[in-house]
């Protein structure tokens, strides 16, 4: 039989399943790239065996709001977020935003992975929305292209910009589209790659930009082939544009977009630390889900999200790196420590913080839910084997190993991974991408990026 493992012996597995169990000295029997079996001294003839007696293993971490092609605008001093409002710093970067084309769109992509795969992630979201005049309607398609080479389980989200400056918005007329252009090429893309089955590696995502941006007719177009094709929706929501909203609209984006349709079950809004408690409460009811980025907010000083309001409400939330102009690294792990961190802050004295070990089930299971993956974010029989190990025989962890659940956040193993493993299959392994050569791909970014996209930063 086609791809049949055997995790072998793992120090500690930590399964991230409701009953929140932690096998030790464990198997993992994997065929067809789904778990079959967990347990000890599991029969396996015939199966590639992976010694994980080293190792602690976790469920691949699932992203769920972020901008690859942002990964070649990092480490700009000049255009400084933490210095302005949200609002004012689009407008500064969204005109470099507009010098990018399809190559540059190729190769920071294949950036982003390899960050996110080396650091145990398996499932990645991304929210792509910059479509210039130099990358035509190609940007999905290369980003399918990267994700197929460095083995990724990927959602796209094709999101657009349709509102003009002289309109109120922030973006150049370079990146502006049509309304029914965006809706034609989300029917390209779903008929082109959009798998609903279970454990299929591609998904399609309908996702405007962010309200303030697009014509209110860009987003109720969006919902209705959204609910007709029965594919997920997903926009940016309370960072910062409510006083825009309340201006034009004379209600705050979530009312805005309850009005309209825009949220239920299949729709998750990413950021949402402007949110009121009233407001949580719409979210759990219509089963709408956040995104929580955790190191944008912290770039900027903007308000930390509350976890605690929203777990209490029941709303489903996840994690992301969100883009790297406001992040600066595609490190899941990461952002866990960095999310933990924050909420313990955020909530000593008023609220019990969400532990370690919850703060890894958002990244991990509230991710797969996000996204519409019942079959991801937890190791267990008849799941996907999407998983990552670290290697615990290390001095630097001695004293720490007595709770698995808590390890990463709480200690910050933030680190290259020592295995990454996608639908069975190993991607990131002993310091090496197993699909791809990095040297000769970091050779062919560095030159896209030196030659297309350096000359557009602006010096001073």
């Amino acid at each position: 039989m086609e791809n049949q493992v055997l995790i072998r012996n793992a120090r500690a597995v930590v399964a991230c399943d409701a009953a929140d169990n932690v096998f030790h000295d464990a198997d993992i029997k994997i065929e067809n790239g789904k778990i079959v079996d967990i347990g000890k001294d599991l029969k396996a003839e015939g199966f590639t065996t992976i010694d994980a007696s080293r190792s602690f293993v976790y469920p691949g971490l699932v992203n769920t709001h972020h901008h690859f092609f942002q990964t070649f605008v990092r480490n700009l001093m000049t255009v400084d977020y933490p210095n302005m409002l949200v609002v004012q710093w689009l407008d500064k970067i969204y005109r470099i935003f507009k010098e990018i084309d399809s190559e540059i769109i190729y190769y920071s992509s294949l950036t982003a992975m390899a960050d996110l795969v080396k650091h145990g992630c398996t499932c990645a979201f991304d929210h792509q929305y910059c479509y210039t005049t130099k990358t035509g309607t190609d940007p999905v398609d290369r980003q399918m292209e990267a994700a197929g080479l460095m083995g990724l389980r990927y959602h796209a989200g094709r999101g657009c910009n349709t509102l003009p400056r002289s309109e109120g918005s922030t973006i150049p007329d370079e990146m502006l589209e049509t309304t029914d252009g965006f809706i034609a090429d989300c029917d390209r893309l779903v008929s082109t790659y959009h798998d609903p089955n279970p454990f299929s590696m591609n998904r399609i995502v309908v996702a405007p930009c962010q309200p303030i941006n697009s014509y209110m007719h860009t987003f109720t177009e969006a919902v209705a082939f959204a609910r007709d094709r029965r594919v997920h929706l997903h926009t940016h929501l309370g960072e910062g544009e409510n006083p825009i909203m309340l201006e034009r609209y004379g209600k705050r984006t979530l009312q805005w977009c309850e009005d309209i349709g825009f949220i239920g079950p299949d729709t998750w809004f990413a950021h949402g630390w402007e949110t009121t408690a009233e407001e949580h409460e719409v979210l759990a009811e219509s089963r709408s889900g956040i995104s929580h980025c955790p190191a944008p907010a912290t770039l900027g000083g903007f308000p930390i999200l509350d976890i605690p309001s929203m777990q209490e409400k029941g709303v489903e939330l996840s994690l992301g790196c969100d883009g790297s102009a406001t992040n600066d690294s595609s490190n899941l792990l990461d952002s866990l420590r960095m999310a933990y961190l924050m909420q313990s802050f955020h909530s000593k004295n008023r609220k019990r913080a969400p532990s370690p070990y919850e703060m890894l089930k958002i990244a991990t299971i509230g991710g797969a839910k996000t996204l519409g993956r019942e079959e991801l974010g937890s190791l267990e029989i008849g799941k996907a084997a999407d998983l990552f190990f670290i290697d615990v025989d290390t001095l630097e962890l001695t004293g720490a190993l007595h709770d698995p659940k808590n390890l990463l956040a709480r200690v910050g193993v933030c680190g290259p991974v020592a295995l990454t493993m996608v639908a069975g299959k190993v991607v990131w392994s002993e310091g090496r991408l197993t699909n791809v050569d990095e040297g000769e791909l970091t050779e062919q970014a560095n030159t896209v990026f030196n030659e297309r996209m350096a000359p557009h930063f602006p010096k001073h």
